[in-house]
């Protein structure tokens, strides 16, 4: 086996091995960042749906609550639970992997009414007044996928439709019916904004900075072998070569050899200064024998 072989072999098992376990390292912390960016973005999905389900209850509630059609036709644009539903399906359009909820355990809306997850993910709200965030894995029918939840607290914008039937508008006692949604008290926890999003989004964030990684690593390893092949081909096989040729030529009685240039003060130097050495003295040990 040639020395540039052993060489390249040698190259190639060590730095496959810190690349394996760079790469490895390396998607733990990408799975790490990929999932705090995944989250960041929920969070701010979340505060945008907060913001508007306030600016609904503060201003836009109150001018359609004024509408002479308010009062014999429900309009839905009043409750802020619509408006921050319907803002954030159209948000969807970009961000298709994101699901918003708000999950309640008493709504006027059947349709928002809280599984046994959720419900769960609630009375911890309502255990932990304080707390005004949870999250955490959760499995569902499509797989694991990462939530997060804040509280739904009763406001006084709140009570005029869910403290008491016979307190909320008739039109949407009309369309909702005086089954549900009501009994709420004031700054009770009644529900939790939960975004939801497939553990599959970070999981193919990091898979995708995880190949570009493995495509730079593979492409730096490959390089940096070529250059230390080049490396090792000028300044050490080369100079071997031209010792070895020579010594071929000496052993096959060729008279009148130059001398090899010794160039530099290494262990190559050292060698060719050698065999110069030593062929000055075969030279002249031939030569006492043929007088």
């Amino acid at each position: 086996m040639k020395l540039l072989t052993k060489f390249n072999l040698i190259l190639i098992v060590v730095f496959g091995a810190a690349g394996f376990l760079i790469a490895q390292l390396s998607y733990s912390f990408l799975i790490g960042n990929a999932r705090r960016e995944v989250t960041e973005q929920a969070e701010l999905m979340l505060q945008s749906a907060t913001s508007v389900r306030d600016y609904t209850a503060t201003d836009v509630g109150p001018l359609l609550e004024k509408n002479p059609r308010h009062k014999v036709h429900f309009l839905a644009e009043t409750i802020p639970f619509f408006a921050a539903t319907t803002t954030f399906n159209n948000l969807r359009k970009s961000y298709p992997d994101y699901t918003y909820k708000e999950a309640t355990l008493n709504p006027t809306n059947l349709e928002d009414r809280a599984t046994d997850f959720e419900s769960d993910v609630i009375h911890t709200l309502r255990d932990h007044p304080g707390q005004n965030q949870v999250e955490g894995d959760r499995q569902t029918s499509s797989g694991p996928a990462i939530y997060i939840a804040r509280p739904i607290q009763v406001n006084p914008e709140c009570m005029q439709c869910h403290s008491a039937p016979s307190a909320a508008p008739p039109a949407m006692i009309t369309v909702y019916g005086s089954s549900n949604g009501f009994g709420w008290k004031p700054n009770e926890i009644v529900g939790a904004q939960m975004i939801t999003v497939p553990l599959s989004v970070p999981v193919a964030i990091a898979n995708g900075a995880y190949h570009r990684l493995l495509a730079v690593l593979i492409s730096t390893l490959i390089a940096t072998i070529l250059a230390l092949d080049a490396g090792v081909y000028w300044l050490v096989i080369r100079p071997l070569r031209k010792v070895s040729e020579t010594a071929d030529r000496v052993s096959r009685g060729e008279k009148d050899i130059e001398p090899l240039k010794v160039e530099g003060k290494d262990e190559i130097a050292s060698v060719t200064a050698s065999f110069n050495r030593m062929q000055l003295s075969l030279a002249k040990a031939l030569k006492m024998l043929e007088e």
